[in-house]
């Protein structure tokens, strides 16, 4: 098959490497994934730094870092000193697309929101049942979703560009009552007074 159409791979980064740990070639990485219990039970991850191609690696250890949250230490094969572990600095850990994991009804990656279009359902429009429905407006695009705090109970924010500046919509089920990641789209009924926040005064 000729290259052009072969279909390209897609990647999730799960981790960046930050620094040597140990003195048998093992590496401390910032996680970038909330399921990294996984990584104890995977043989392999891919490598890539910069825009270069993600080249195969063997994983053959990997534990949470006690003392320090949203760290983990991997140990990878072909490196055994620490002088190995230098040249992994700034590297990026990625695994394939097809790899990710199935979250259950409800729950949503943030790579998946982020450039969804947003749309408000007006609060006047009638149900669909009744073939009147007014047609949702465009408010604007999904740049970010920030999460409350570690231990603070809270509802994760989107945040919003709009043509009047940042709206923040928290991400609700009685605020954002359709998701549609596969059509890249949010519909939202905002609260009163919610969508005027960056109205011009």
């Amino acid at each position: 098959m000729n290259e052009s159409h072969r279909q390209k791979r897609e990647w999730l980064l799960v981790a960046r490497i930050l620094r040597p740990r140990g003195n048998k070639g093992e590496v401390v990485a910032e996680l970038l994934t909330d399921f990294a219990a996984r990584f104890s039970t995977l043989k392999q991850v891919y490598l890539r730094k910069g825009d270069a191609e993600p080249r195969s690696t063997g994983l053959l250890n990997f534990w949470l870092d006690q003392n320090h949250a949203g760290m983990g230490v991997f140990h990878l094969a072909g490196f055994r000193t620490i002088s190995d572990a230098e040249n992994l600095r700034g590297f990026d850990i990625l695994l394939p697309l097809e790899q990710r994991v199935t979250l259950p009804a409800g729950q949503y990656f943030v790579t998946d929101l982020i450039g969804c279009s947003v749309f408000e359902l007006l609060a006047g429009a009638a149900s669909p049942a009744c073939g009147v429905e007014e047609a949702p407006r465009v408010l604007g695009t999904v740049r970010d979703v920030f999460f409350p705090g570690e231990s603070v109970a809270g509802t994760p924010i989107l945040q919003v560009e709009t043509p009047g500046g940042e709206l923040l919509v928290p991400l609700a089920e009685d605020i954002c009552t359709r998701i549609d990641v596969a059509g890249r789209r949010i519909e939202v009924r905002l609260p009163e007074g919610l969508g005027d926040v960056n109205a011009p005064e």
